[in-house]
């Protein structure tokens, strides 16, 4: 059911998803009365949904009532389990505008204490939106929207990354003109606001009563 607000990018199934999330992962008698695999395949399908319905303020307690895994050994603890499962989301989501969504509310990640292993793929899962072309074809607006997640999760080796961006996208010329293009409208872009900003500051000046 929640495909269905992914695909089309509505939010039919908000109050079932917030029913499960309040009225039964957070509710600690409700999920004594059902079968123990029960809570785990409901955790699992919420850690997929909550940058999509924006309950990120639901986070920590989130985390507090993660169900026990039996294979919790080899996943992680529960942040592992969530960021696992919303790599899993980001890679399936073809809905641009769901898509950008996601990686806006991504900073809910952040500060949480992860493997290596769970950390190195959503690292990989986000760098896969930066680049153009196979194997997701990402817009302009995904690639930037990836790069500030990345920058904003694993802030350490943020110029490196960029630096070594640059150098690639050097080796296809047919996207020189488009990244020309870009950077040249940006530039346009900033000294008009630029110019507007110096333009309203100087008639503040000019309007402003002078004190007697």
């Amino acid at each position: 059911m929640h495909r269905i607000d992914i695909q089309t990018n509505t939010r039919l199934f908000q109050s079932l998803f917030h029913y499960l999330l309040d009225d039964v992962v957070l509710n600690q008698t409700r999920l004594n009365k059902i079968p123990v695999q029960a809570p785990r395949d409901i955790y699992l399908l919420l850690s997929r949904f909550l940058p999509f319905y924006n309950s990120a303020d639901r986070m920590e307690s989130f985390l507090k009532h993660c169900p026990a895994f039996p294979n919790a050994f080899f996943v992680g603890g529960p942040s592992d389990i969530i960021v696992t499962e919303l790599t899993d989301q980001l890679l399936k989501l073809k809905v641009e505008p769901v898509l950008l969504h996601y990686l806006s509310q991504i900073k809910i990640l952040q500060g949480m204490e992860l493997r290596m292993t769970t950390s190195t793929r959503l690292k990989s899962c986000l760098y896969s939106f930066t680049c153009p072309g196979c194997p997701v074809y990402p817009t302009r607006a995904v690639r930037h929207a990836a790069w500030h997640a990345l920058d904003l999760l694993f802030p350490v080796g943020q110029y490196p990354r960029h630096l070594i961006s640059l150098f690639f996208r050097l080796l296809y010329p047919w996207y020189w003109p488009s990244s020309c293009w870009n950077f040249a409208i940006s530039c346009m872009k900033a000294i008009f606001c630029s110019l507007l900003r110096l333009i309203f500051s100087s008639w503040k000046k000019v309007i402003k009563p002078k004190q007697p």
